[in-house]
């Protein structure tokens, strides 16, 4: 039995055409016009003036994570249905071990965790530190596991952020097995020293998690990363980027034909920081690291991602619930946790205010969620295309559905939305995963333990279209 998906708008990175997709065997059989017609036992969906999508990857979620004395409120399994439901269909999760722990144990325990997982799943490796054994792991982690990208904290000092010695080391170690170091970037010693001065002046409120963590912070250390790179002759990839300072950098190094790639997210592109304002505690939900920018530095972002400055959106997709999580910080915002869910929400919010507001086009709202993603991180094109032999991970997104995204109605096991009462216009009527229809019409169909794991590979050519200065 196969699924055809037949009379929709097929819309790819480089293609729109009218025309069906037959699947067979959870793979992608067939693509074209008129194709034949279904057998018995197939499952036909007409998308008849709906739009056809390949299935979006979010390159940087975290699921399930032990953090600031809590964990995320997803686990793999709320998360990735919650993916499903918005059309992403493949995710890249962080394995972080604890500092002074085996990347190796780390990743036993990731895996352990990601059995529930209902769509598939990759992995980057954190290095949180950089001993005796590190350089063997890493060889280990891209030769045997699959895992060929690797990520530092420029931040979060004492606990999982290195030095610049250790990325240093981090980055030369990549560097010889031919894998991508991405970056967390933030001057951890001036947040820490900002947040002093802030708590010993009594300021605890949640807005004071944004002053702690200045534009200027994180623009220094997307400098300071992007230098040591260069020094080395790694690529570099710049995670969920923020502002106008960091922007610079990245702009600087590509003009001299430096790789350097960026990520954004939906929240840095729609939300300010008079979000920190709102009344009694609610500022804290959208405490995260870096945090929401003041007004000016969203145009910025707008701008990057339509000029090729900015390679991907994925979500940070991090929750806390505000009630028995978040409140950990009520009278200091330096314990309250950094995260916030957004994995649902991420195509619907872009194409709205992206694609219907004229700031990217349709191709590049696809480059943007699915194919380039899947290209830089080694999954293309089982990931991200619509081609015969891919993966079939489909989305039929209606343009013309209309929702309001609220906590009451969301997939996130979390008591907050960010994007609470944020009108959208265009919704997944259908997403294939894998080859079975997993959402259709509102509603889940998932099944724990289905998604698979993702060994990667990068080549020499891999991601170029991405990486081109």
């Amino acid at each position: 039995m196969g699924i055809l998906i037949k009379n929709g708008e097929i819309i790819t990175a480089s293609d729109r055409f009218i025309g069906d997709v037959y699947c067979e065997d959870g793979k992608i059989a067939a693509v074209g016009p008129g194709l034949a017609k279904e057998r018995a036992g197939d499952t036909v969906i007409d998308a008849s003036g709906q739009l056809v999508f390949p299935g979006g990857v979010d390159a940087h979620v975290h699921m399930e994570l032990p953090f600031m004395g809590t964990e995320s409120s997803d686990d793999f399994e709320t998360g990735t249905a919650a993916g499903v439901a918005g059309g992403t269909t493949s995710i890249i999760d962080f394995v972080i071990p604890s500092r002074g722990q085996s990347l190796l144990d780390g990743l036993a325990m990731w895996h352990e965790k990601a059995k529930k997982a209902v769509a598939d799943y990759a992995f980057h490796m954190a290095v949180t530190w950089f001993g005796d054994k590190t350089l063997s792991e890493m060889g280990a982690c891209a030769r045997e596991h699959g895992i060929p990208s690797f990520k530092t904290f420029m931040a979060y000092r004492g606990a999982i952020g290195v030095d610049d010695p250790e990325l240093i080391q981090v980055m030369e170690a990549a560097r010889g097995l031919g894998a991508l170091v991405t970056v967390h970037a933030e001057h951890g010693d001036a947040v820490v020293a900002l947040q002093k001065k802030l708590l010993k002046e009594g300021k605890t409120h949640p807005r004071y998690h944004a002053q702690s963590r200045p534009s200027p912070i994180e623009g220094e250390a997307t400098g300071r990363a992007i230098m040591l790179a260069r020094m080395i002759g790694e690529p570099i990839y710049i995670v969920h980027l923020t502002c106008k300072e960091a922007l610079a950098a990245v702009a600087e190094a590509r003009s001299r034909g430096q790789v350097v790639m960026a990520e954004t997210c939906p929240q840095y592109l729609l939300l300010d920081d008079s979000v920190y304002e709102k009344p009694s505690f609610e500022g804290a939900a959208y405490v995260m690291s870096p945090p929401i920018r003041p007004k000016g530095h969203q145009d910025a972002l707008w701008a990057a991602l339509s000029s090729g400055l900015i390679q991907t959106v994925a979500t940070d997709h991090c929750p806390f619930n505000q009630v028995g999580q978040k409140d950990m910080g009520k009278d200091d915002f330096s314990r309250i946790p950094n995260g916030a869910a957004g994995i649902e929400n991420r195509l619907a919010l872009l194409w709205t205010y992206g694609v219907l507001e004229g700031r990217i086009d349709v191709h590049r709202f696809v480059d943007l969620v699915s194919t380039q993603p899947a290209k830089i991180f080694g999954l293309y094109p089982r990931k991200g295309s619509i081609v015969p032999g891919g993966d079939a991970d489909l989305v039929v997104f209606d343009p013309k559905g209309t929702s309001t995204i609220s906590a009451k109605t969301h997939h996130h096991r979390c008591d907050r939305s960010i994007f609470e009462g944020f009108e959208v216009k265009g919704r997944p009527t259908h997403v294939v995963v894998n080859g079975r229809v997993q959402f259709k019409d509102g509603k889940l169909d998932v099944e724990r333990g289905a998604g698979r794991y993702l060994p990667r590979r990068l080549g020499p050519t891999q991601g170029s279209p991405a990486v081109s200065p």
